[in-house]
Order: C-alpha cells, then structure tokens, then sequence
C-alpha cells in the first residue's frame, strides 16, 4: 500500500508522470532522439505502473496513464511500420499539435490532483513525548439524555443486535505520552485499528459529505505518528485529560493532528465515536453503526434534533469521563491505570461536539475547562458557567449567521470564570480538524492558512488555555492567544 512520503507523488508515482510526459513529447524530438525516447519512457512506464499495481494505484493517476496509453499507440504504431519496412505515417503538426496538448494537459492533471487530494501527511509533534495510541469499547447505560426515544432505541436494538438492554457502545481512542519501544516505526492509521476499519470509515465520511468515495482514498492509506500499543511514559504523569467530541457525522480521529501535539506534551486525550451519529463506528465484533442524524429542512425542528443530539454526546463524555476516573484511580484495568489525572480534565469539541462539550460542563463539575472549536450552542444559554472557556471561531458576521456570536457570547459571559474568544483569521469551520490536511486548499471549505498552519494554530491555541487552566502555568494567557488572532476576553461582571 502506497502511504505519505510528505510528497505529493511517491516515487513509482513521480516516474509514471515522468515516463508519460516523455512519451508524449518524444514525437516532437529530432528524428535520431525519437525512437530511443520512446523506447525508454515505454520502459520507465511499465516498471513504475507494475510497482503501482502491487502497491495500490490512486485514482490522480488514471489520467497520466490514459495519456501514456494514447500516446503509446501511436508510438507503437510507428514502430510496427518500421519493423515491416514501412514508412511510418505521421500526422501533420498542425493535426498532432492539439493531440499533444490534451495528453500533455493529462499528464499534469494528475499530480494536480494528487496535490489537491493527498495523503494526509501529519505534522511531527513538537513535544518531548513520543506519542501511543489505543482504542477501547465500552458498553454503557443508555439511560437519561442519552436514552432518545425510546421506541426509536429499541428497534435500533434490534437491528444491530444490542444484547444489553438499554446499552450503548462507545468506541473511544486514546492518545498518550509514550515511552520509547521497538515498535517506533509501527505508526497507527489514520482512520481505524486496521486498513479495513479505515477504509470502512473513509467511505462512510464521503457517504456522509456526498461526495464520491475515491476522492478520499488517501485517507485509508495515511499514517500518524502515535505508536499503536506502545508503553506509556514512565516520567512526567500523571497526566492531565482532555476529552474530544467531533463534528456531526465526524468520527474520534477527526482531530488527530490535534490530539497527537497534545500528549506529545503530556495530555491524554479520549475522543468518542458516537453510535448512530459518527459516519460509521467499527466495533470489535464486526458490526458497523452507520449515522441516523439527518437534518428536516425545518429550522424549529432542526434545532430540537440537535438540542437531542448534543445531550446525547454531553452524555456520553460524562460516561467516559467516569469510565477513565475508575482506570486513573487503578481502579479497574487500562493501559494508563495509575497514569491518568482525571482532577484535572478538560472536555472539548468540534461543531456540535463543541456545543456537547459546553453542555457536558454545564452538567458536571468534574470537567475543569473547556474547549469548543467553532461550534454553534444549542439549547438553553441561560444560568452560570463554572469552568473556564475558550472558544476558537472563524470570522462570522451578522450576515453569515445572525445567531452565532450572540448565543456564543451570553454563554461566555454567564461564566463564573475568565472565558476567551479567539478569532482566527481566514479559519473556515474545517479549519479546526484534519481537513486542511487532505481537502482541496479552498478558502471557502477550509479556510486559508494552510495545511500545516491550520492545524498548528488550533494546537497551540488550545495548549496554552489548557496549560494556563489545567496546570496553572504562569504567563499571559491572553497575549499568548493574541499570536493567532482577535482575542475577546469575558471577564465576570464584563467584557474586556
């Protein structure tokens, strides 16, 4: 399988567009360079496309072949005519030109597209940690908001076969500070445990954004940087939480970049797949829960199923939260038992995980701070705000949406604690996940920044809130978040 090399083309990949380009162009070379020409880009082609075919072709090559192909017959063509004692026909220039053009046009088409859709290659973590991974399923009690209905439960019960009454499977990743092992070069995939679990998600997340599946095929083909497995730092714990909620049909790896710099700097984070809203949750046993959230078209009633979603989450993060105490006190079997602060937590997400964050801490005083990345609060706004916040949004107006910062801003000011609003300039909402990693560099889907700065903006951003709340690191936390924007600190009793 073909994986990132940091490069938009592999090597065999290079030489296919190499070789093509040459085949196509050797008919306008002097007639003693021509055959030989030829001959070699023929060579070059059939060595690099067979490395292809066993390693795994992308589709952003299938251009660059078909050009190879056409002007291979002609070629060919030529040839045969010379081997019979033939003179070889050729067409005139002004005839051969706009062929020439259109599969010149091909060739470059494709490592067009391998930069507009590549494999994701991941920044290196700038923190002293080398980073692990594991993925652990639980199966916890579906009970109050995140019960739903409950004729609705019962027959998804059924169909997937719950056998637990009332359970429901969360599927959560963990990424860690890491010691050094044998397996340092065993990095994890992107998307799932295995090839095939990413592969599964890869075409769920397309599903989902209705977009064709092989648009994303270099999602299953990535690597990250955590060490699946590996043993957790013998020095520097225990260590502090912070819990990840995606976006609506977003999945736990969503924000790997993200969580990968986080526990390279001493911080575990948990993200959640959750059931029936993530694109596609892969459980141990085989069974695959695809999303159930679709929207109605009606504003009142979108907003009531997402009000219900966004409890639903809050509550699975309170059931994690509980499930990672039970392992942080020893308590129960994990791989960070005794490793784990889970006094000092923070509870964070993208989108509507965002908004599922804001009410997880609303609810429960055992999260200390809270992060949410660009997302829009649902249901009540009202009442006092314990913990810390920092929300990072991209530039929104009163023409792109109305309610957005009034809703955002009456929860940061019904805090009892010191909040902060940073507004990233040229963010879109994807800015703050993966996205800018592997999607088209469109200002309007993914903001701006670039690949790499996108990610290394949210990172920072957060680390310093979270070393200022969680650790109680000394410095200027406001000037700190002023280096990636517009800072709006919401003080109790006014804005600043």
């Amino acid at each position: 399988m073909t994986v990132s090399t940091g490069a938009p083309l592999s090597a065999p990949e290079a030489l296919t567009v190499l070789g093509a380009l040459v085949l196509v162009l050797a008919r306008w070379l002097p007639g003693r360079w021509r055959g030989p020409a030829a001959l070699g880009s023929g060579a070059l082609l059939v060595g690099s496309v067979a490395v292809l075919a066993l390693t795994g072709p992308r589709w952003q090559l299938a251009p660059v072949v078909g050009a190879a192909v056409v002007a291979g017959a002609f070629a060919l063509a030529g040839w045969r005519a010379r081997r019979s004692g033939r003179t070889p026909r050729r067409a005139p220039r002004w005839a051969a030109l706009p062929g020439s053009v259109v599969c010149v046009a091909l060739v470059v088409a494709g490592p067009v597209a391998a930069w507009a859709f590549p494999v994701p290659d991941f920044p290196e973590p700038t923190g002293r940690f080398p980073v692990g991974t594991r993925t652990l399923e639980w199966s916890v009690s579906a009970a109050g908001p995140a019960r739903g209905n409950e004729t609705h439960r019962a027959k998804e019960r059924s169909r997937t076969g719950e056998r637990e009454k009332g359970s429901r499977p969360l599927v959560v990743q963990l990424w860690y500070p890491a010691g050094r092992s044998e397996g340092d070069d065993r990095r994890a995939p992107y998307l799932g445990r295995t090839e095939a679990e990413a592969r599964t998600v890869s075409a769920a997340l397309a599903d989902y954004s209705g977009v064709p599946g092989f648009l994303l095929d270099g999602l299953p083909r990535a690597r990250t940087h955590a060490v699946p497995g590996a043993p957790v730092a013998e020095d520097g714990g225990p260590f502090p939480l912070v819990l990840f909620s995606p976006g609506l049909g977003g999945v736990r790896t969503q924000n790997t970049a993200w969580a990968e710099e986080l526990a390279s700097h001493g911080y575990v984070v948990a993200a959640v797949d959750h059931p029936y809203d993530s694109a596609a949750v892969v459980l141990s046993d085989g069974r695959i829960l695809r999303t159930r959230v679709t929207a109605t078209g009606d504003p009142a009633k979108d907003e009531a199923l997402a009000v219900r979603w966004t409890r639903t989450r809050a509550a699975d993060l309170r059931a994690v939260l509980t499930r990672l105490e039970r392992m942080g006190s020893g308590g129960a079997d994990g791989p960070l038992a005794g490793r784990l602060d889970t006094g000092k937590a923070a509870v964070t997400g993208h989108s509507i995980g965002g908004a599922a964050a804001l009410v997880a801490a609303r609810e429960d005083a055992r999260f200390d701070a809270v992060v949410d990345l660009d997302g829009f609060p649902h249901g009540t706004t009202g009442g006092r705000f314990e913990q810390p916040v920092l929300a990072l949004t991209q530039e929104i107006g009163p023409d792109t949406d109305p309610d957005y910062l009034p809703r955002l801003t009456r929860v940061l000011e019904s805090g009892e604690a010191t909040n902060y609003r940073l507004t990233v300039p040229g963010a879109a909402h994807l800015t703050f996940t993966d996205a800018p990693l592997y999607l088209p560099p469109v200002p309007g889907v993914v903001g701006s920044l670039g690949r790499t700065e996108s990610t290394r903006i949210t990172a920072d951003a957060t680390r310093a809130f979270l070393d200022a709340t969680l650790r109680g690191s000394p410095g200027d936390l406001r000037s700190a978040l002023a280096a990636h924007g517009e800072v709006t600190v919401h003080r109790p009793g006014g804005v600043r």
